[in-house]
């Protein structure tokens, strides 16, 4: 128990909770004239016109349930708990409360949703308390107390569930990045190990002909020179990109030439059209690779996902200075799950940011779904 208790008040906020969204500034809009409404027409409610004005006054604070989620569940159920032990004292036939309150389960959702451990703790306390004076001064039978404190566990509930869900869906999203910062890593110690071979023999070259063929030394020196150039180039690319120290994969890493292998037709889903531009300039390796990854993954998609498609086209152009990968597929439009809980498409953006690059994907302007990613020639930028 004590265990538990600690991991609670050890459980930090939530990240990424917002502040404010247009539907909050909605429901403000339309919860201020309906409190009013009810009390004009309630006229067996005890205390009118200061219930009013305290449900006016804290009806804002929902604005700020998810950022100061304690805050608001203290001033909201302290309210009614101060509103409840009144009733107590005074005795009315009536609750002394607006039904509009009833909104204030939103932020005990948001405490449960957006708050600390901490703050839960404390918040469930409050509510607790609350609800335990409310049932004593308007005690009605069993059957209303325990389906009062039912739908006050369904709400915590509620918010602490959608709670572990966002974390399970971040921890994923986090594995995907992570799982393609390690295989550009390896693609880029790939390149860069066959340019430091590429270095060390051209040295040993150099240095076996340089008594006989001074002019050959000086060749060497220039390939070397040249090799050393792209090493640094491809070491700049792999500074702060992730890597395991799992073992490298010893599969050749894949070319812009290799992207011509994915065309025709597969055990399932529509043929795949392959066109790629020849006037494409120097493109760094490990750049190439990601180009082939992406088109790989988006082949992988369209014949798992594409409804009806007849074809998929992949082009690959490219300009002075970045290389474009398009791959489109006819399928048919509509609520594509493609755009759903999948990850497929998180990694690929992941890939072609850490190249400097950009890479979006959603429904093509008449038809079926479109991939399309630009990529620096040479990598993100030292």
């Amino acid at each position: 128990m004590r265990s538990l208790l600690r991991s609670v008040l050890a459980e930090p906020r939530a990240p990424g909770a917002p502040t404010r969204v247009w539907r909050d500034w909605v429901l403000l809009g339309l919860l201020m004239p309906t409190a009013v409404v009810e009390a004009i027409f309630r006229p067996d409610l005890p205390w009118r016109w200061p219930t009013l004005a305290l449900a006016l006054l804290l009806l804002p604070t929902l604005l700020w349930r998810r950022s100061h989620p304690l805050a608001v569940v203290t001033l909201g159920f302290g309210s009614m708990l101060t509103l409840s032990v009144g009733q107590l004292v005074a005795d009315p036939a009536e609750s002394p409360g607006l039904h509009t309150m009833a909104i204030l389960l939103l932020a005990l959702y948001a405490l449960f949703r957006w708050g600390s451990g901490r703050d839960v703790l404390l918040g469930t306390a409050i509510v607790i308390a609350t609800g335990t004076v409310a049932v004593i001064a308007d005690y009605t039978g069993i059957g209303e107390a325990i389906g009062g404190y039912t739908v006050l566990v369904i709400v915590m509930l509620d918010g602490a569930a959608v709670r572990f869900l966002s974390r399970a869906r971040r921890r994923e999203l986090e594995q995907v990045r992570s799982t393609e910062r390690e295989h550009l890593a390896r693609d880029l110690h790939d390149t860069v190990a066959h340019h430091v071979s590429a270095i060390a023999i051209s040295a040993q070259a150099g240095l076996a002909v340089s008594p006989t063929r001074p002019d050959a030394a000086v060749e060497a020196l220039r390939v070397i020179e040249a090799e050393a150039s792209r090493t640094l180039a491809e070491m700049r690319a792999m500074v702060g990109v992730l890597r395991r120290d799992d073992p490298a994969e010893l599969a050749p890493t894949p070319s812009l030439a290799d992207i011509r292998r994915l065309a025709g037709s597969g055990a399932a889903g529509p043929p795949v059209e392959v066109e790629i531009d020849d006037t494409l300039g120097d493109v760094a390796p490990a750049v190439a690779s990601a180009v082939f990854r992406l088109a790989q993954e988006s082949i992988t998609n369209a014949r798992r996902h594409a409804r009806r498609a007849s074809r998929i086209v992949v082009q690959v152009t490219g300009g002075p200075d970045a290389v474009r990968l398009r791959v489109s597929d006819d399928g048919e439009p509509g609520d594509d799950h493609r755009n759903h809980g999948g990850y497929g498409i998180v990694g690929m953006v992941e890939r072609a940011d850490l190249l400097g690059g950009t890479c979006i994907a959603g429904p093509g302007p008449g038809r079926g779904w479109v991939v399309s990613a630009d990529i620096p020639l040479h990598g993100a930028p030292s």
